[in-house]
């Protein structure tokens, strides 16, 4: 695990200094604290150069590991942001046709890969990783993001020259490159609570979109899929498997995912929330270790917020050695640190006790395993049984919908505390109940919805949009899947867009922060490829998810974390706003710094923070979002970017 950062260019003035090189990846320290190297190319015939830049977080061959790592003739370089966990069974099988290793390393096996098999390497690859590979013989870099998107990559192309790195503050580290807010990213952001791939918050950035390729040469960058999970490949209905031989297959495949990403050099543990994906991958872990592994949780003093009992229980039945820790959020000490090491607007509030969880972690192990993509591979949202239920609805006439609807709901939905949220988001989709399921969906998971939107901007920068409207992101991504039920759709537009650029990026960055490696066994390609073919009826019903899940790891799942309902890693801000942070939503939304900006209309900002302080409604999302974005915009756009994450004295608002 490891950051990387450099630049290829064919003119003169676009070239990249050592120390400017070294800017790039020692502002991602944190990314790799034990190692850094580069590596400049010779001038080509072409007037070409390459540099590549590398910090390094020693998990595999602590010792032979060093990067940049080339062949045996220097002609491949490459730099490697993750693992390879087949790397010994392809270690193997490239010793057996002659090629020979330095190291003991992952990385190098990528640079015999490619000799063997060019580009297509990548396929043959079982990890998560952000690869750059230099083929200096022709002249060509290469970038590739692994399929899920677990590990990120920023680019910038210009004319004669391409910037890359793991981070965005990284590029923002070269003298001249610019920093103009693309307006479109601002309505992204706004709808989804981050800016989807491959789009980028600053006009002429990009991120590599998971599962893509891209080779820059001749100074043309060109960008192709290499995977897609298979959700159209389901089973032959002639011969379906039963539920028992499912069952056997996803036993198998998910064990053997985590007894490769239990291979480290360094201490490796779990985290364990008390839910169910959480627990079955460190009862997997536990059943193939010799020993207790470490787990590791976090909780708050507000019981809705509260999981520790349940991570308890599961730490009894499975007899790990388990840590738990209280913690008390301090948002204004917290959001300094997230803004600049999220590089672009983030306005998962769950940043937060994720960034808290993964620095307790780091203070035992390197390695955290995790159970993420759970939810979306084997519909384990609430939100899923809301666009289960819409579909039954939309085949009433349309003057029974909203007759029946609202008791239909509360029959199903709990009436505690913590479902307060999802029952204001249903009156949002019931609103919409009319419309194409997937705008529908949309409605449901949005932020700022179409018309809070225009509401909200500026008659300037609504002209400033030339018509976009964000809703596009999640019609494509419904497309990558057109021929199965609607749940499964759903499920699959969010493995393309929720879970890479919100759940990843938010555990990648949170993680990274401390320079903890976070693993995720649920996304290795072939548990993905199973899940992506299983029937709905498996994964899915009114009353039941994750079924399939449940019934195959029942014996490490303790009976009440069997039954319980999902809760969010979340934290208290609709509480905050209205009493802690009452003074934060004042100094930051209400200021003439931010309202004078143009994005947004003061009005609105002042009905927004009026109607949620009095308790008329709950805006809590919307405006951590607008805080969030002004923060950003205070320490990304006004001033100099920080080469290192602020300190809370040093830092102004």
């Amino acid at each position: 695990m490891c950051g990387i950062a450099g630049a290829v260019w064919s003119r003169p003035d676009k070239a990249i200094t050592a120390s400017v090189l070294r800017r790039m990846t020692d502002v991602i320290v944190h990314r790799g604290p034990d190692d850094a190297g580069e590596y400049f190319s010779p001038e080509s015939s072409r007037g070409v150069r390459c540099a590549l830049g590398f910090r390094r977080l020693s998990i595999i061959d602590l010792s032979g590991g060093h990067q940049p790592l080339s062949n045996e003739d220097g002609t491949i370089w490459v730099t490697l942001n993750g693992e390879v966990y087949n790397y010994r069974e392809l270690r193997e099988d490239l010793l057996a046709k002659g090629h020979k290793f330095a190291t003991s390393s992952d990385t190098e096996v990528i640079v015999h890969l490619y000799e063997e098999h060019g580009a297509d390497c990548i396929k043959h690859l079982r990890g998560m990783f952000a690869i750059v590979l230099w083929d200096a013989t022709n002249q060509r870099l290469l970038l590739a993001r692994d399929r899920l998107g677990q590990k990120p990559l920023v680019y910038r192309q210009e004319e004669g020259r391409l910037l890359y790195a793991s981070e965005l503050k990284s590029i923002l580290q070269v003298p001249a490159v610019p920093r103009e807010v693309d307006p479109r990213a601002v309505e992204q952001f706004l709808t989804y609570q981050y800016v989807p791939h491959p789009h980028c918050i600053l006009k002429g950035y990009a991120k590599l979109q998971p599962a893509h390729l891209a080779i820059y040469e001749g100074n043309e960058l060109t960008v192709h899929r290499y995977w897609s999970p298979e959700y159209e490949a389901v089973s032959d209905t002639a011969s379906p498997l039963s539920t028992e031989q499912w069952s056997r297959e996803l036993r198998e495949t998910l064990t053997e995912s985590v007894r490769l990403r239990m291979r480290s050099d360094v201490p490796i543990g779990s985290f364990l929330s008390g839910g169910i994906d959480s627990t079955i991958i460190s009862g997997l872990m536990q059943s193939l270790s010799p020993h207790p592994i470490h787990t590791f949780s976090i909780g708050f003093s507000i019981p809705e917020f509260d999981e520790r009992r349940y991570a308890r229980e599961a730490a009894e039945l499975l007899g790990t050695n388990h840590h738990e820790y209280v913690v008390e959020p301090s948002v204004l000490d917290t959001l300094p640190r997230l803004i600049w090491h999220y590089d672009e607007p983030f306005g998962d509030s769950s940043a937060i006790p994720t960034m808290y969880l993964s620095e307790v972690t780091r203070q035992l192990v390197t390695v955290a395993l995790s159970g993420d993509g759970g939810d979306e591979l084997f519909a384990g949202y609430p939100r899923y049984r809301a666009v289960h239920l819409a579909g039954q609805m939309d085949r009433l006439p349309a003057f029974m919908r909203n007759m029946f609807g609202w008791k239909l709901w509360q029959q199903i939905i709990p009436s505690s505390q913590s479902q307060r949220s999802f029952g204001r988001r249903l009156k949002r989709f019931l609103s919409a109940i009319s419309a194409s399921p997937e705008l529908r969906y949309l409605r449901w998971i949005g932020i700022f919805d179409h018309e809070a939107r225009h509401d909200l901007y500026t008659p300037e920068f609504q002209q400033s949009l030339d018509g976009y409207d964000s809703s596009d992101i999640i019609l494509d991504a419904y497309k990558a899947c057109p021929n199965r039920d609607f749940v499964t759709r759903t499920t699959c537009a969010d493995v393309h867009t929720y879970l890479p650029c919100d759940i990843l990026t938010k555990v990648d960055i949170a993680s990274m922060a401390f320079s903890l490696e976070a693993r995720s066994p649920f996304l290795d390609h072939q548990v993905v490829e199973l899940a992506a073919r299983m029937p709905i009826e498996l994964k899915f019903s009114v009353t039941a998810q994750k079924r399939i899940l449940i019934e195959t790891f029942s014996d490490l799942l303790p009976a009440s974390i069997k039954t319980r309902p999902k809760m969010g890693f979340g934290v208290p801000i609709d509480h905050w706003f209205r009493n802690e942070l009452r003074s934060l939503l004042d100094e930051t939304l209400l200021t003439d710094r931010f309202l004078s900006r143009g994005y947004f209309r003061p009005e609105t900002i002042q009905r927004l923070v009026n109607e949620h302080q009095s308790g008329k409604w709950d805006h809590r999302y919307r405006l951590w979002n607008l805080i969030v974005f002004e923060h950003w915009h205070r320490m990304f756009i006004d001033g100099d970017v920080p080469t290192s994450a602020p300190m809370i004295p040093g830092y102004q608002t």
